[in-house]
């Protein structure tokens, strides 16, 4: 069965808000920020009831969380304050991870504006070398990238340069969503398999460690981010449940970030055998 969750709140009570909305979804796991998606301050770690929160996942099995960083975060940036906000953003953000035991934290890549792709590539990975020590307990996850403005990170081939610039690619992995995917041209629709064979030929999939399910308010090869609701978008139902049943999506923490809230009712449609 797929390990389907949803991105979830931690107001008032952190971890353990989120842990009691997935389960009110019926979900297998979740995805949280650790302060506002915006950036700026953060609530203590301390204070998001991890013990507590680690105990009700027990009791109702969901396991696998994930993080998401920060939006505010831009690695492939060519302004110096941006760059090292980027880098002490992503490296407190990926302690506080830790704290609560997560193995998972997404952040985007970055955007270039106007410096270029291979500049936003090396630049990308050179704050991912001044962060990552070796001793991360952690998978810091590059997200592919629908391809719209000058976001890096849309192809298989700068995510790969990406991971081979980076000292302790060890603690690298990626994160794939559906509708990123779609948008920036890769037909997940009608071959599946053929776009992940590419995606193992020039990534590798063992770096593929979480996946994020949505359906795109945009036709194919749009280069535009616009999420939809399960079966209500151009990627439509039967290609996004074939892709969560699928083989390379097992064991993996699936999690929807569609709009309107409607998560307990697309978990179980995805849920469901074919």
């Amino acid at each position: 069965m797929p390990k389907l969750g949803a991105n979830v709140s931690i107001a008032k009570t952190g971890m353990l808000l989120a842990v009691q909305e997935s389960i009110s979804y019926e979900a297998d796991t979740f995805m949280i920020y650790t302060r506002s998606n915006r950036g700026g301050n953060a609530r203590p770690i301390e204070n998001f009831n991890r013990e507590k929160a680690y105990e009700m996942m027990k009791e109702h099995n969901l396991a696998d969380p994930v993080v998401h960083a920060p939006y505010l975060i831009n690695l492939a940036s060519n302004k110096p304050e941006t760059f090292e906000y980027g880098v002490e953003l992503l490296r407190e953000d990926i302690r506080r991870t830790e704290y609560l035991g997560i193995r998972y934290i997404v952040f985007h890549p970055g955007s270039h504006t106007g410096a270029g792709v291979e500049y936003g590539v090396k630049r990308i990975a050179e704050g991912l070398n001044e962060i990552l020590t070796g001793e991360e307990n952690l998978f810091v996850c590059l997200e592919g990238m629908a391809g719209d403005g000058s976001k890096v990170g849309s192809n298989f081939e700068e995510l790969a340069e990406i991971l081979s610039l980076v000292k302790h690619n060890d603690k690298m992995g990626v994160c794939l969503d559906t509708c990123h995917l779609y948008s920036a041209g890769y037909d997940i629709v009608n071959d599946f398999d053929g776009v992940m064979k590419r995606f193992d030929e020039t990534v590798g999939l063992d770096r593929l460690k979480v996946w994020h399910i949505n359906d795109s308010k945009t036709p194919f090869n749009s280069r535009k981010d616009r999420h939809e609701n399960i079966g209500q978008g151009s990627i439509g139902f039967e290609a996004i449940h074939r892709i969560v049943h699928h083989e390379l999506a097992e064991g993996k923490p699936l999690i929807l970030e569609t709009p309107e809230g409607k998560y307990k009712e697309e978990i179980a449609m995805l849920r469901q055998k074919a």
